[in-house]
């Protein structure tokens, strides 16, 4: 027998549908169909505002057929946010899910809206009524345009996202992706980050909880979705036990997570980790934050040398990858330039820095295409530096290479005129058993400049004491870095992503504050 009879059938499936790849392309490929039935075929812009199923997947990849572009919105927004984004970005049509709709309805006026009934999963995941899943009955349903329409006969080079900023230093900024040479057909950057960073191969099977409007998770199912004889598997949301349970049922063997769920599954009891069999995981790739070097050691021994991380920026793309053998070598890197990428490190007043100085990180990334910002071409050249480009990161390079990622430029917080970085005492703090969740920020002192801010989501069956906190921080931490305010908080205000709205945390401390830092 052959290798290539010794896999299983490619499938594609959320937690309640699964259909197999041959099937799932020609339902696409009816679905491109209709996007252009509806006017919104080759570089038409349109807005998906979904939560993760099957039908999103669906969508996503008829798109990429009719090469429509897809505007896809976090479900969280505010309506006035999604009005925003559907008219800078030019989106008339607009799919959505029915139990979203009665929220965004004021939002959505003058435009086309397509309708798409939700699952039963998400109905009892997200606490979705009957009346909420069919609400808005007088606008068509998605099912209804694909069944009418006759697959489509010839594609169109795919067109890339048009991506959207969180906007939590103003209005969100739309990523244009620009289409040049090979990237003129998107899908072929896209099989290459499939083949090249994901590692995929015939038979392997994908598998994401990570919400589809952020720009990592959606661009690595999309690779999935275009790589031959690969499964992709799609979860409404994160549920750190059930997450655990579809690896084992399905023999997953790729993942892709984000810090934030690594570490709710390390906080589950020690017999509900031990008691699923993990080993048909090859590879994990996470991107979007960096995570601690403490957090990936306990993951690395728990579930092997499987983990990759990358650094990646909405403008950019995918930058940077690390093993894990080379985490464990270099602790805090985030790895090496990948895919031809090249980067500088530069101070405030523009000089470049050699290896070991923190400074603003600028990178190259020709593998993704250039970009713009939508209806402001111009914005590009503020965070442009000989040919490289900011995202607002600091950090520096080892003597090989490495690139060590300290902070958000706009999260460091300067206290008694030393930078001070959050995200290395939430890493401590997250090593705390009693600690479920935390969030570090900087709030106003008059005499200090900024002070630390501790947030904090205790774990179960612990009394919060802010003694405890800063006892357990004492060793671990310079004292001027320890928090001076400590605040528990029932949930911390983070995405699916596991993205935290460090905005809303400020706001409080800032709110009757003439300055900003």
């Amino acid at each position: 027998m052959s290798q290539s009879d010794q896999i299983d059938p490619a499938f594609v499936t959320d937690s309640e549908t699964r259909v197999d790849r041959d099937e799932f392309e020609s339902r696409a490929s009816q679905g491109a169909a209709a996007l252009i039935a509806l006017g919104a075929g080759a570089d038409v812009p349109i807005a998906i505002i979904m939560r993760n199923d099957l039908t999103q997947l669906e969508i996503m990849r008829a798109a990429a057929l009719a090469g429509t572009v897809i505007v896809a919105l976090n479900w969280h927004a505010a309506a006035e946010e999604v009005a925003d984004i559907c008219d800078d970005s030019g989106a008339r049509l607009v799919i959505t899910h029915r139990g979203l709709l009665e929220r965004l309805l004021p939002a959505l006026e003058g435009r086309q809206i397509v309708g798409v009934c939700p699952t039963r999963s998400l109905c009892e995941g997200f606490g979705i009524g009957p009346e909420q899943a069919k609400y808005g009955a007088q606008f068509p349903e998605w099912n209804v345009y694909v069944e009418a329409q006759a697959p489509l006969q010839n594609r169109t080079a795919m067109r890339p996202f048009l991506r959207y900023t969180s906007g939590s230093t103003g209005k969100p900024k739309g990523v244009r992706r620009l289409q040049t040479g090979l990237r003129k057909d998107f899908e072929i950057v896209l099989q290459r980050v499939a083949s090249e960073m994901l590692r995929l191969r015939p038979g392997a099977k994908f598998f994401t909880a990570a919400p589809l409007y952020h720009s990592a998770p959606s661009t690595l199912v999309s690779a999935a979705m275009v790589a031959s004889g690969v499964s992709t598997l799609l979860a409404p949301q994160f549920d750190a036990e059930g997450f655990l349970a579809m690896i084992e049922a399905e023999r997953v063997t790729h993942i892709y997570l984000v810090p934030t769920m690594m570490s709710r599954m390390l906080k589950l009891p020690a017999d509900v980790r031990n008691k699923y069999d993990l080993s048909s995981v090859e590879f994990c790739v996470s991107t979007g934050s960096p995570w601690s070097h403490d957090l990936k050691v306990a993951m690395i021994e728990w579930w092997g040398p499987v983990f990759w991380e990358s650094y990646g920026a909405t403008e950019i793309g995918f930058m940077t990858m690390v093993s894990s053998e080379e985490a464990l070598e270099r602790p805090g890197t985030a790895g090496r330039m990948q895919l031809g990428a090249s980067v500088l490190i530069f101070d405030s007043e523009g000089n470049e820095l050699p290896p070991g100085e923190v400074g603003e990180i600028y990178v190259r990334q020709d593998a993704f295409g250039g970009f713009d910002y939508s209806n402001d071409p111009e914005a590009r050249a503020d965070v442009e530096k000989h040919g490289h480009y900011s995202v607002g990161d600091l950090g520096w390079l080892d003597e090989d290479g490495y690139l060590f990622i300290t902070d958000r430029k706009k999260d460091m917080i300067v206290s008694v005129g030393a930078n001070v970085f959050p995200a290395e005492i939430e890493g401590i703090l997250l090593r705390a058993p009693f600690i479920y969740d935390v969030a570090v920020f900087g709030a106003p002192d008059p005499e200090f400049g900024e002070q630390v801010v501790a947030a904090i989501q205790p774990a179960a069956n612990w009394d919060p004491n802010v003694a405890e906190v800063l006892n357990f921080l004492d060793g671990k931490l310079a004292r001027f870095k320890h928090p001076r305010i400590v605040d528990f908080h029932e949930a911390l205000p983070r995405e699916d992503s596991g993205k935290v709205f460090k905005p809303r945390l400020r706001e409080p401390y800032w709110r009757d504050v003439a300055r900003r830092i």
